[in-house]
């Protein structure tokens, strides 16, 4: 009988053993590996259900390296997910849209700004506080554009500019403002032009279906995060086309719905997710060592913590997330992650 316990342990550790060596492997795929991970997404234009079965086992295996269910480890107090989502109203529309712009300030308090504008000519909103100022592109056919005032309280200008001619622009109209935001966190709670969504919102949808169990907000972020990297890959011909384009504007829920997208379209889906579900999210653009590589990324604040592989969020700071380099994209695309330079905070 001793003799045959004896075998039966080598025979196990032999196993372990193996089981370590592939899971180690694995590992280093995901991690390291230059080559995009084989968990693409097929979502659909048919609905957050219908992306939620597409998961692949690659997904699968992905969560399981952050700990399983938990996917990592949180800590915190007890979450109760949201019951309605907060959005950007605006008290203008695109009838109220002028040929000089309509700059609607009602807002201010709830931490953004609105603008629209019926005009041919390029426009840009500028929305300036102390040394800092922000450019926003406005479609000239009256749609209203909604801009966080991410500057914090302050005497703010806003200003609705059309260009002349190359980079310059003449102002149409402006408007000064001494602002008190009532919530510190109110302009990375909210929808913006740079992070679009409703509750309707495809993304919105799959997000209260990820944080419905969650026990504390790590595992709220924890389980937006890990579907994004798990169901969303990086776009190499997209990232080409607008390697030199001005203007571009992300989309969360046609990130969502094709399942690829370039850095700014990572970070932009992932503070939509967030944001809807009352975890603050600020979407980051700047730059990456080694080679100063444009880059954008989320930063988070959660009242709790998560920690994984690659992952270190402290409680009630803001704590980078970097959702693209998560998914192992190639480091020649996006830099190495090791340091970063912030520029622009929506």
């Amino acid at each position: 009988m001793l003799a045959k316990g004896c075998s039966s342990v080598r025979k196990s550790d032999n196993i372990t053993r193996l089981a370590r060596v592939i899971l180690a492997a694995f590992l280093t795929l995901v991690l390291c590996s230059c080559i995009e991970p084989t968990a693409e997404a097929t979502t659909t234009d048919t609905g957050a259900t219908d992306a939620a079965a597409t998961v692949s086992d690659g997904a699968a295996a992905i969560e399981g390296l952050f700990g399983g269910p938990s996917k990592g480890k949180t800590s915190g107090p007890s979450y109760t997910p949201p019951k309605d989502v907060w959005l950007s109203t605006a008290a203008i529309s695109q009838d109220d849209a002028s040929e000089w712009g309509t700059i609607d300030t009602s807002t201010l308090g709830w931490g953004y700004v609105t603008v629209a504008v019926v005009n041919s000519e390029r426009i840009k909103f500028q929305v300036l506080c102390g040394d800092m100022s922000y450019n926003y592109d406005v479609p000239g056919d009256g749609t209203p554009v909604t801009c966080p005032l991410n500057m914090g309280d302050g005497y703010y200008t806003f200003r609705v500019m059309q260009n002349t001619s190359g980079n310059n622009y003449v102002e149409l109209n402006a408007e000064v403002a001494d602002v008190t935001i009532e919530n510190e966190f109110y302009p990375f709670l909210m929808p913006n032009t740079i992070c679009n969504y409703d509750a309707q919102s495809k993304c919105v949808k799959k997000a209260q279906e990820l944080v419905k169990d969650a026990k504390n907000q790590g595992d709220a972020l924890a389980a937006i995060c890990n579907w994004v990297i798990a169901n969303v890959t990086y776009d190499n011909d997209k990232a080409a086309k607008v390697v030199n384009a001005t203007g571009y504007i992300p989309n969360p829920d046609e990130t969502f719905s094709t399942g690829k997208g370039i850095c700014f379209d990572f970070a932009s889906l992932g503070a939509a997710m967030l944001r809807s579900q009352r975890i603050p999210a600020r979407v980051m653009t700047g730059y990456v060592s080694p080679d100063e590589v444009y880059h954008s990324w989320i930063c988070v604040y959660i009242d709790g913590t998560w920690q994984n592989v690659q992952f270190d969020v402290k409680s009630k700071t803001w704590s980078r997330v970097d959702l693209t380099f998560a998914t192992g994209v190639n480091p020649g695309l996006v830099g190495d992650g090791k340091e970063y330079t912030d520029r622009y905070i929506y």
